[in-house]
């Protein structure tokens, strides 16, 4: 296939992709069908009609939303941004193992860390304190043994989990419920920027232009858990979504840990029910080591950001003596830091969340923070 045809054929793919009625199982039918996407379009309507397709999916592929698919190829021109389908080897392996993998995958960032080994960290979006310091401490502590750690992106345990990889200098993996044209939600755009600088990857199988709708959310994080080895959900209510991936990962075969908690937190009662079904109950990231039979050296760094304190320790390392430094001896706010030290504001969130976990710093009233030894 020559370059042209190549891309020819990508093109079609966005376009099939895009076609309402059609999810995995249709899309690869339809490849095994007419040996191609640009083939499908080509297909008569009577034909494609005996093919079972409804009515308003076989008036898209008649009349396709091409104006669509140019700004997508558009968007690709970006060096950041990319387009992994499944025939491509790029592809990461173990979405290949699910019986619905996504036909092809949006990706901003670097596409190779979709492939190594990585660890899944859910949860609920109003965490306790405590159930967001663990997100960010457990987050830290894999990403120290080598592992890439996946999450959705969303406030609360999602956002901790993320910001624990890059307290780590380890990396990270975002995967959306929304087009990657959108960044949902809004309040986590800096990360978004942080994941991409570190090394990570955002990624998302939905369209670009697609906004945040509750019937994708499942979609996604049956994503996340595909992604992953092992999925751990850190606080989550008997509704939460983060139950979801924990079946996706049952499903698909992968390791499911829970943390229990106080019978009177509504945010362990799933976690419980998790570790009732036959969950893992974790209580140290040393247990999720030894379940999966896998310890991996630790990798390279791969950002700017500085490495977290040793817990062992009680020396800090320069980066985080350079901030508590920054501090003086008058509360300040996270962006006059920001302003002080150069850093970004997603990694003067995390260095703090982990100086206050230490005892290095204490948070007040209206978002500031005081040095405390």
């Amino acid at each position: 296939m020559s370059l042209e045809d190549r891309r020819n054929e990508r093109a079609h793919w966005i376009a099939l992709h895009r076609a309402p009625g059609i999810g995995p199982k249709a899309f690869f039918d339809l490849l095994a069908r007419y040996g191609s996407a640009e083939a499908v379009f080509a297909a008569s309507s009577m034909e494609l009609e005996r093919h079972g397709l409804g009515s308003e999916t076989l008036a898209f592929i008649k009349a396709p939303d091409w104006q669509a698919v140019t700004a997508a190829v558009r968007w690709l021109r970006d060096d950041k941004h990319q387009l992994i389908l499944w025939s491509e080897e790029a592809y990461p392996p173990l979405l290949r193992t699910l019986s619905d993998p996504p036909p092809l995958l949006y990706v901003i960032g670097d596409p190779r860390i979709l492939a190594r080994p990585q660890i899944a960290l859910v949860g609920s979006r109003h965490p306790t304190a405590t159930g967001e310091e663990t997100a960010l401490e457990f987050s830290r502590q894999l990403a120290l043994a080598g592992w890439v750690i996946t999450s959705g992106l969303a406030l609360g345990i999602d956002a901790a989990a993320h910001r624990g990889a890059l307290a780590a200098r380890g990396a990270t993996i975002a995967v959306s419920g929304t087009g990657l044209d959108l960044i949902y939600p809004a309040r986590n755009r800096e990360l978004a920027l942080d994941i991409q600088a570190s090394g990570g990857a955002i990624v998302s199988e939905l369209p670009l232009g697609t906004p945040a709708i509750a019937r994708n959310f499942p979609r996604r994080n049956r994503l996340i858990s595909g992604l992953c080895l092992g999925v751990v959900v850190v606080e989550a209510a008997l509704r939460s979504g983060s139950l979801i991936t924990a079946r996706c990962a049952i499903e698909q075969g992968r390791e499911v840990f829970a943390l229990p908690g106080s019978i009177h937190n509504a945010l362990t009662q799933g976690c419980h029910g998790l570790i009732q079904q036959g969950a893992k109950l974790i209580t140290r990231v040393a247990d999720i080591l030894e379940e999966l039979n896998c310890v991996l050296p630790p990798p390279a760094p791969v950002s700017g950001l500085p490495q977290a304190p040793h817990e062992a320790s009680e020396a800090l390392d320069p980066d985080y003596q350079s901030l508590l430094h920054c501090m003086g001896g008058d509360p300040v706010s996270v962006d006059s830091l920001v302003e002080r030290s150069g850093l970004t504001a997603s990694a003067v969130s995390s260095m703090l969340l982990i100086l206050e976990l230490r005892g290095y710093v204490g948070a007040e009233a209206c978002g500031v923070y005081v040095r405390q030894k």
